[in-house]
């Protein structure tokens, strides 16, 4: 009962309710943080997965897209004209 009512009596003083205040701030604070941290790493870990399991079902489409870049690339080399072709006049 002494305890309670040390408790009680302490808990009128006004430092110790700031000091409960500043404690009660930065609590919520530091968990606001680690949830950001937790949702962006759960994110990076998501996406990691996602990258793996979609390399799996891309190597047809990346072989098509290499095949057209190098066509690509063969057509720009070519010359416009054909050689010993009369000049543009």
């Amino acid at each position: 009962m002494w305890w309670f009512l040390g408790t009680l009596a302490a808990m009128q003083l006004y430092f110790v309710r700031e000091l409960l205040a500043a404690y009660l701030l930065f609590t919520f604070g530091f968990a606001a943080l680690t949830m950001v941290v937790a949702s962006v790493y759960m994110l990076d870990k998501a996406w990691e997965e996602e990258l793996a399991h979609s390399a799996k079902y891309s190597r047809p489409v990346l072989a098509f897209a290499r095949r057209g870049w190098s066509f690509a690339e063969d057509m720009t080399k070519r010359p416009f004209r054909r050689p010993g072709s009369q000049p543009v006049q």
